[in-house]
């Protein structure tokens, strides 16, 4: 399996759509470039934020392709998988390696009905035996949260070598931290909560907002890590202005409009999502301002 690094301050990348709902690759490798000028350590595709939840398999690999080819090495790409069954996510999971990503994220299965932890378990070995990538556990889904005593069962399965940790809150990043972090890289994704996560000992942060304010979010890590935590409070301040005006259940329209007020151009949502209100613009737009990232 391959040896990766997944500290640091790690960026999803949107999945830019057309006017025609499809994706435009263009614009994605644009995207790509300013994020690796920004200094992240990785660049996760086909995440939440990437709307992989709305990809077919072939758009999911040609994403990956476009993002390994702009990338060219110099830091890790992460594939997501957001499937609902074990065979689908083996499905996607090759295609990604085959588009010669680093590593994958993989979300439990979320439907209606809940695997045990049994079931959880296999479902990683089995992903991880077909591929023999590196799995990031995405546990993100609300009703679907993966426990700790469950992740720790995890560390049986090799190639399961970090958590993301989006849902729930604090406590449970407290309680993998305190519990498995010799055994997995655990990544930040509550994006309100980057610094008091990394006060915490968090190995790093994969999330939405270093999309949005990927330098801010750079200099975040950075200052944590050299024990200043007095530009760290000022950066967080900053960072959580963004956060608060582009939460919400619309994130892939606020999100893009975030982008393009920074005259960054990340496409459309894919539908029935609309682009952000002029009413949403103007509230992101104040708080980029706020944070002084536009005039």
């Amino acid at each position: 399996m391959k040896d990766v690094d997944l500290r640091g301050m790690i960026s999803t990348v949107v999945t830019p759509f057309d006017e025609n709902d499809q994706v435009d690759l263009d614009l994605l490798r644009g995207e790509v470039k300013y994020l690796l000028d920004q200094g992240v350590t990785a660049i996760c595709a086909c995440g939440s934020t990437g709307e992989g939840q709305t990809l077919s398999i072939e758009e999911s690999q040609a994403i990956c392709e476009v993002v390994v080819d702009e990338v060219a090495g110099r830091v890790p790409v992460i594939g997501g998988v957001i499937q609902n069954s074990t065979a689908q996510a083996i499905r996607y999971s090759l295609a990604l390696k085959a588009a010669g990503v680093d590593a994958l994220q993989v979300t439990p299965v979320h439907y209606v009905f809940a695997p045990s932890p049994e079931e959880t378990v296999e479902h990683y070995r089995l992903v991880g035996e077909a591929t023999d990538l590196p799995i990031v556990l995405y546990n993100v889904v609300p009703w679907a949260l993966v426990p700790i005593d469950t992740i720790e069962r995890l560390a049986d399965v090799p190639q399961v070598v970090a958590v993301k940790q989006s849902g729930g809150d604090t406590h449970l990043l407290a309680d993998l931290l305190h519990r498995v972090r010799d055994r997995f890289t655990i990544l930040a994704a509550l994006d309100d909560l980057h610094y008091p996560a990394f006060v915490l000992g968090a190995h790093g942060a994969l999330a939405a907002i270093p999309t949005v304010t990927p330098k801010l979010s750079v200099e975040l890590w950075d200052a944590v890590q050299a024990g200043d935590h007095a530009t760290a409070l000022q950066l967080h301040e900053r960072i959580l202005t963004v956060w608060r005006a582009i939460d919400g259940p619309n994130l892939p329209a606020t999100l893009k409009a975030a982008l393009q007020l920074q005259g960054r151009e990340g496409g459309l949502p894919r539908k029935p999502f609309a682009p952000a209100t002029a009413k949403e613009r103007e509230r992101i737009a104040a708080a980029l301002r706020s944070a002084n990232l536009i005039d």
